[in-house]
C-alpha cells in the first residue's frame, strides 16, 4: 500500500531545509583552513570552478531522482534499476553512520556554550578539553574505552531529546519549522562573529594570510582536488539526504533555481565563516606574538582549543562572544544532523512500510545507542577514525557509482535532465550531462585515488590496523552488507503499476 508522502508548505521551505542541511560545523572549521592551505585568495578561481562543474552538477542530480521518483534514495535507485537499489540503501546507512558520531560534536559545542560563561576552561585550553572534559588522559591505548564521560552523556541526552522531538512530526512540521527559525538566528549570529572578528586588533593579519593569493598554487593539482573535495564535503550530496528532500516537493516547483541559491547561499556563509575566522585568528597572533601560521587550525583543535584561547583574550564582553560562537555551532550542527536521520527514517518508512513514529523510535534508539561509544572517555579517538572512512571513503563511493549508474549504466541522466528542464524556469543544456558523465566522476575518481593513496603511506593518524580495519573499513563493509540485505526484503508500499512493470 503506497503512503502518503510528506511534503514542505512551499519551495521557501525546502530551500532552507537544504541550505540548513548543507550549512555545519565544516563550513566554520574546515572551509577556512582549507583555503589558507591552498594559495588563499587565488583558491577561489578553482573553487568556484568546482562549484560549476561538480557542486551544482551532483545537487541537480540529486534533486532530479529524488523528484522525478517521489521517495527516498533506495526507492529512487530502486526506480532506475532494481539491482542498484543497495546504493541508496548504502547512502542512508552512511548518513546514519555520521549521525551517530556527530551529535558528540554537538554536545561539546552545547557544553562550550556554558563553559563559556565566565571561560570556565582556563589558561591551557587543550588541556581542559582533551584531559578534563573528554577524559582522555584517563585511558591507555586506543581500545581502552575508559568508561563514560559525565560531562558528555548529559549534553548527549538533552540533543537527542530535541532531536527525537523534531523527528517525530512530518518534515513540514519538524523540520521546515525548525530550519524557518534557525536559519535567520545562525545568519544574524555569523554575521555578528563575522563583524567582531574583522574589527579585533590584529585582524588585518589574519585576513591577509587568508585572502593575499598565491597564483602559482594554481600549478598545483593538490589544490585543485582540495577544492573540488571542499566543494563535495560541503554541500550535503552523496547522504541520500538533497534525494529525500527534493522527493518532499510539489511536482511542479523549480529544481536549477532551488540547486543554484542552496548552492550559493552555502558558499557564501562559509566565505563569512572564514573573515570571522581569521580575523579572530589574527587577532591571537598579535596577542601572542607569534605568526598567524602558528595559530592556524582547523577542525575540532580550531573551535574547542583555538577559539576558547581567543575568547579567553578578548577585550570586553569575551564570555557573551563565546556564548554566541559555540552557539553557532550547535545551531549549525542541528540543521545538519536532522538532514542526516530524515533520509535513513523515510528509506525504512519506504520499505517496511511502518508509521513514521515507529521508524524515527528505531532510528534514533539505535543511533542514540551507538553514540554512547563516542561519549566514553576514548570516544574522539572513535569518532576520528570512524570519521575519516565513513565521511570520506563512504562518500566518495557513494558519488562516484551515483554518477555511473545514472550516466552510463542505466543511462537515465537524459531522462532527469528532461525533468529538470520541465519544472525549472532556467534550463540546463549538454554541459550538465557532460559534468555528471565526465568532470564529475573523474574528479572524484581522483580525489578518492589521492585519499587511498595516502592510506597506503601510512596508517590514519597512527591508528593500531585493528582499529583501521575493525573500525574504519569494517563500518563501510557494514554499510555495504546492509544494504543488500535490505535489498532482498520486499517493498511494502511499491505501488501495483510499479510492481507490473518489474513484472513484465
Amino acid at each position: 500500500m503506497a503512503q502518503i508522502r510528506d511534503q514542505w508548505t512551499s519551495r521557501a521551505g525546502f530551500i532552507l531545509a537544504a541550505v540548513g542541511s548543507a550549512i555545519g560545523l565544516g563550513n566554520i572549521w574546515r572551509y577556512p583552513y582549507t583555503v589558507y592551505e591552498h594559495g588563499g585568495g587565488a583558491f577561489l578561481i578553482p573553487y568556484f570552478v568546482a562549484l560549476l562543474t561538480a557542486g551544482i552538477p551532483l545537487l541537480l542530480l540529486e534533486y532530479a531522482m529524488g523528484h522525478k521518483n517521489r521517495g527516498s534514495a533506495p526507492l529512487a535507485y530502486h526506480k532506475l534499476s532494481k539491482k542498484w537499489e543497495w546504493l541508496g540503501w548504502w547512502q542512508a546507512v552512511v548518513a546514519f553512520l555520521i549521525s551517530s558520531y556527530y551529535v558528540i560534536i554537538l554536545a561539546w559545542a552545547m557544553s562550550y556554550t556554558w563553559y563559556s560563561v565566565g571561560t570556565q576552561w582556563g589558561q591551557d585550553t587543550e588541556k581542559f578539553f582533551l584531559d578534563q572534559y573528554l577524559g582522555v588522559a584517563q585511558t591507555n591505548g586506543f581500545w581502552d574505552f575508559g568508561g563514560l564521560q559525565l560531562s558528555v552523556v548529559i549534553p548527549l541526552v538533552i540533543i537527542w531529546a530535541f532531536i527525537y522531538f523534531v523527528m517525530r512530526q512530518q518534515a513540514h512540521k519538524g523540520i521546515e519549522r525548525l530550519t524557518r527559525i534557525v536559519m535567520p538566528v545562525l545568519l544574524v549570529l555569523m554575521v555578528i562573529i563575522t563583524l567582531r572578528g574583522v574589527t579585533l586588533e590584529g585582524a588585518t593579519t589574519g585576513l591577509n594570510a587568508l585572502l593575499t593569493p598565491d597564483f602559482g598554487a594554481l600549478m598545483d593539482p593538490n589544490v585543485w582536488v582540495a577544492a573540488y573535495g571542499q566543494v563535495f564535503f560541503s554541500l550535503s550530496v552523496g547522504f541520500a539526504t538533497m534525494i529525500t528532500y527534493a522527493s518532499y516537493l510539489k511536482k511542479t516547483d523549480d529544481l536549477a533555481n532551488s540547486g543554484l541559491i542552496c548552492a550559493l547561499a552555502n558558499s557564501g556563509f562559509e566565505f563569512m565563516a572564514a573573515l570571522g575566522v581569521f580575523g579572530a585568528l589574527g587577532f591571537l597572533a598579535v596577542q601572542s606574538g607569534v605568526d598567524v601560521q602558528e595559530v592556524v587550525g582547523g577542525g575540532i583543535g580550531l573551535a574547542f582549543i583555538v577559539f576558547p584561547k581567543i575568547i579567553s583574550q578578548l577585550p570586553w564582553l569575551n564570555s557573551l562572544f563565546g556564548v554566541i560562537f559555540f552557539g553557532t555551532l550547535v545551531i549549525a550542527g542541528l540543521t545538519s544532523i536532522v538532514s542526516l536521520v530524515e533520509p535513513v527514517v523515510s528509506a525504512v518508512r519506504d520499505k517496511l512500510g511502518l508509521a513514521r513514529t515507529t521508524a524515527v523510535n528505531w532510528i534514533c534508539g539505535i543511533s542514540f545507542l551507538i553514540s554512547i561509544l563516542y561519549a566514553t572517555k576514548g570516544g574522539i579517538n572513535y569518532l576520528d577514525l570512524v570519521d575519516h572512512f565513513v565521511n570520506t571513503y563512504g562518500l566518495l563511493f557513494g558519488t562516484i557509482l551515483m554518477t555511473l549508474v545514472t550516466a552510463w549504466f542505466t543511462r537515465k541522466v537524459g531522462d532527469l535532465q528532461n525533468h529538470i528542464n520541465e519544472v525549472s524556469d532556467v534550463h540546463i543544456g549538454n554541459w550538465w550531462i557532460f559534468c555528471v558523465k565526465y568532470m564529475t566522476p573523474v574528479m572524484l575518481i581522483i580525489i578518492t585515488g589521492v585519499h587511498i593513496w595516502e592510506e597506503w603511506l601510512a596508517p590514519y593518524g597512527g591508528f593500531p590496523q585493528s582499529a583501521i580495519w575493525g573500525m574504519g573499513w569494517g563500518a563501510l563493509l557494514a554499510a555495504l552488507i546492509t544494504g543488500i540485505i535490505f535489498q532482498r526484503i520486499e517493498w511494502k508500499t511499491i505501488d501495483q503499476s510499479l510492481r507490473d512493470k518489474e513484472g513484465a
